[in-house]
C-alpha cells in the first residue's frame, strides 16, 4: 500500500515544527534572539554557569554546534564564557547583566508562547503528546 502526500506522520510533524519555529522566530527577533540562542538562554535563566559540555543532551546539539551558539551569544553582550582553571578545555557559561536583564523581557514571551501552543489541551493530552513524540524520537535517534 503506497501513501499519499497527507497521511506522513513526518510531512505532518514537519509542518507544525516550520510554523512553530517560524512564530517565535518572529516573536524573539525584537530581542536580536534566534530560537536556538534562546534554548541556551533559557537553561543559563534556570541555572548560571552551565558548562557547553552541560547543553549538549539537553539541546541535542554536538559541542561545535553549542561552541558556535555561544560564541555568538557572546558577541551580543548575552554570555561571557569562561575558560575553567582546572581543565582549560571546559567552558562555562555565564550570563551578563544584559543577559538577565534579557531574560526578563523574554521569558514571558517564552511562556504566553508555551500557553498559545498548548492552548485547549489537557493535562493528560499534554502527557501522551509526550508520549509519543518521545517514542518518534525513539525510532528515528540514531544509534550510536
Amino acid at each position: 500500500m503506497r501513501f499519499s502526500f497527507q497521511d506522513y506522520i513526518s510531512i505532518k510533524i514537519h509542518k507544525t515544527d516550520l510554523l512553530l519555529t517560524s512564530l517565535i522566530k518572529t516573536r524573539l527577533e525584537p530581542f536580536n534572539l534566534a530560537p536556538e540562542q534562546n534554548l541556551i538562554m533559557m537553561l543559563l535563566w534556570e541555572k548560571d554557569g552551565l558548562s557547553q559540555h552541560q547543553l549538549i543532551e539537553p539541546l541535542e546539539k554536538d559541542k561545535t554546534n553549542i561552541a558556535r551558539m555561544a560564541s555568538n551569544l557572546e558577541k551580543k553582550g548575552f554570555i561571557k564564557r569562561v575558560h575553567c582553571k582546572d581543565d582549560r578545555r571546559s567552558v562555562r557559561l555565564y550570563l551578563t547583566p544584559a543577559g538577565r536583564n534579557l531574560g526578563e523581557q523574554v521569558i514571558p514571551v517564552t511562556e504566553e508562547f508555551n500557553q498559545l501552543v498548548s492552548k485547549g489541551l489537557t493535562e493528560d493530552e499534554l502527557r501522551e503528546l509526550e508520549r509519543i513524540l518521545a517514542k518518534i524520537n525513539d525510532n528515528v535517534r540514531p544509534e550510536f
